[in-house]
């Protein structure tokens, strides 16, 4: 009854990007000391976070989850979510024939929300899913830096966004009837 609420897991509808920090070595044997190997992971949650590191690992580093063990495993979190900033974002992906590796740009407030762009960018553009991306940098670039047309059309100090088409609704429910007299004027300019 009087339990805090801090450390109860995560709700299972919380499927937002989180970034994740783990470190990891292979278990040293006598004598030896063994590399140690630190990853920055955007996943949905501490499980699949996990899963990835040991899935790179095994990749880079022929090193499984049995002779290996993590250290440390933090997640990682934006300094300044209220800024908007431009990422740029490389990334390796396996599409249906080969491997390509592509950077791609975003304006967002944080990194997680950089990649959750990007996931639903390549989801709808090359059709790939977040099994078969590997993230190999998140960086904010600068203004001058940006390459791509999409995020530098919003580098305008004088950026309007007008509302062309709004439809006014009635005040309350009282006065809302199906039909006018007079038809409605939707541009207000």
């Amino acid at each position: 009854q009087g339990e805090s609420t801090q450390f109860l897991p995560r709700p299972l509808y919380d499927m937002s990007m989180h970034e994740y920090q783990i470190v990891g070595r292979r278990k040293p044997t006598q004598g030896e000391s063994t590399p140690i190997y630190r990853m920055r992971i955007f996943a949905h949650n501490e499980v699949v976070a996990k899963s990835r590191f040991w899935y790179f690992m095994n990749k880079l580093k022929k090193l499984k989850r049995g002779n290996g063990e993590i250290l440390r495993f933090n997640e990682i979190f934006d300094t300044s979510p209220e800024t908007i900033k431009n990422f740029q974002i490389a990334l390796r992906y396996q599409s249906r024939t080969a491997q390509h590796n592509i950077t791609k740009e975003f304006r967002a407030l944080t990194r997680t929300s950089a990649v959750e762009q990007l996931l639903s960018d390549m989801a709808g553009r090359h059709r790939t899913t977040y099994r078969q991306i590997q993230i190999m940098e998140v960086k904010p670039v600068a203004v001058k830096d940006t390459v791509r047309a999409n995020t530098q059309q919003f580098h305008d100090s004088k950026i309007k966004f007008p509302l062309p088409h709004r439809v006014l609704r009635a005040p309350s429910k009282r006065y809302a009837t199906l039909f006018k007299a007079k038809r409605s004027s939707t541009h207000l300019g």
